[in-house]
């Protein structure tokens, strides 16, 4: 969330510099990542979201203007040709009745025949020209319904975001294991495949001392997300209060192949102190080709 947040501030401040937006771009890539501490607050974070539902809202209503104005042009043109069919249609008539009113001394049936063919055609003509713009329209309302669905599929997905984030807030100021589990299992009731909110409960569940719980957890975020880092160092952290050294190693192996920073963290992680005499967690965090699986 984070990263989404630096993200969106970073393109607002590009979207007020028309000149030079390569420069700015570049810029606010320096600044982000000369960053030595967060710029945002769980307020910040609802502030931002609450200005995104915004503006999505906004484009929303500004489609369906749109949309609309398309519609009433498309209805204005059909009425326009129609009535250019009309007026055609008629003048041709017109036109036929000069052409065959010297038919008058053959018979009025000539003259009724000519007048129905006539007829005829103009009603073929007005029925192809009102199905091909009846085709049209309800092109057109596939489109919007179609939009309409996006529309609120977004705003579900807005309201599920600030749902989960205020769940996150909550387990944030939570001090007890117990009380963190209880809001991951409610974010996971909304999210079920939310790699975070598991890994986060196996360390809550570390704490309370079940390992294997833990490792169950863990193995359904590598099922989701094999490179998960989370996942292989909270594995390791598992397998060590199981005493499985071997593959507390293993998986914390993989784990700093992922991100180096971890070596350093394994050196003072408590979790992970019972593994200070054993030598290929030593060659681990020295980073040694020993250490390498």
């Amino acid at each position: 969330m984070s990263r989404f947040i630096i993200l969106v501030i970073t393109l607002l401040l590009a979207n007020f510099s028309y000149g030079d937006s390569g420069d700015n771009d570049s810029k606010a890539e320096q600044e982000i990542t000369e960053l030595d501490k967060p710029l945002y607050s769980p307020f910040i974070e609802r502030y931002m979201l609450d200005e995104v539902k915004q503006l999505r809202l906004d484009l929303s209503a500004q489609k369906v203007d749109y949309t609309k104005q398309i519609v009433d042009r498309e209805h204005h043109s059909v009425d326009r040709a129609v009535a250019y069919a009309t007026d055609t249609v008629t003048y041709f008539f017109y036109l036929v009745a000069g052409a065959t009113s010297i038919l008058v001394l053959v018979g009025w049936n000539s003259i009724h025949e000519a007048k129905t063919q006539v007829q005829s055609l103009a009603d073929e003509k007005i029925s192809a020209l009102i199905k091909e713009y009846e085709d049209r329209l309800s092109v057109i309302e596939q489109q919007l319904q179609q939009k309409s669905k996006n529309i609120d599929d977004n705003r579900e997905e807005i309201e599920l975001t600030q749902n989960i984030q205020s769940l996150w807030l909550r387990a944030a100021q939570d001090i007890g294991p117990s009380n963190k589990i209880a809001v991951y299992d409610q974010i996971l009731k909304l999210r079920e495949d939310n790699c975070e909110a598991l890994t986060y409960k196996a360390d809550a569940v570390l704490d309370l001392g079940e390992p294997q719980w833990a490792i169950n957890l863990c193995q359904q975020v590598l099922e989701i997300n094999p490179d998960n880092d989370h996942a292989l160092y909270q594995l390791g952290c598992a397998y060590t209060a199981l005493e499985q050294y071997d593959e507390a190693i293993r998986y914390l192996t993989q784990a700093a192949a992922l991100v180096e920073s971890y070596r350093e963290e394994m050196a003072v992680d408590p979790a992970l102190k019972p593994l200070a005499d054993f030598a290929p967690f030593q060659r681990l965090i020295d980073h040694t080709p020993e250490a390498q699986v």
